[in-house]
């Protein structure tokens, strides 16, 4: 009698011992999941960030670099390991993100506020919009930021 509760002792043992180890491994590829959408998300942020830095670069060298590209045409930024460039090449960045920048023309009202349609085109002023896109699983995700860049030389 006493062999017959040994092995479902073990029995017992050993399935809880294998559901404790599938839980774990289960948490273990969650948190690795969560970490690497993590890591893509603040590269993107990164990224985000640096195309605006860019589009600065370009202003300070010459507002030509700014207010020449026409309005609302989509451009990419390639860097050769000197120089920052344009293209209208798409470019991937770490083969994952891809990033873009536009630039629009600013009309601003009777009051001197940006208005989205109408009033009087601003010459001194480009709206900057850069977009970082990744695929992330079955979904892709996109990031915006845009601001106003002004000729201040």
């Amino acid at each position: 009698m006493n062999r017959g509760f040994g092995i479902i002792e073990i029995v017992i043992g050993s399935a809880v011992l294998a559901t404790s180890l599938l839980g774990i491994s289960a948490y273990y590829q969650q948190s690795l999941r969560v970490s690497n959408s993590t890591a893509q998300v603040v590269q993107a942020s990164l990224l985000l960030e640096e195309g605006l830095e860019v589009a600065k670069f370009f202003r300070d060298t010459s507002w030509t670099n700014i207010s020449a590209p026409a309005t609302g045409a989509t451009y990419y930024l390639a860097f050769d390991g000197t120089n920052w460039a344009t293209s209208t090449t798409n470019t991937y960045v770490d083969g994952l993100f891809e990033r873009k920048i536009r630039l629009d023309d600013v009309y601003r009202d009777g009051n001197d506020d940006v208005v989205s349609s109408g009033g009087t085109l601003d010459t001194g002023t480009r709206k900057v919009t850069t977009t970082v896109s990744w695929r992330d699983h079955t979904a892709t995700t996109t990031r915006i930021v845009e601001t106003y860049l002004v000729n201040i030389f």
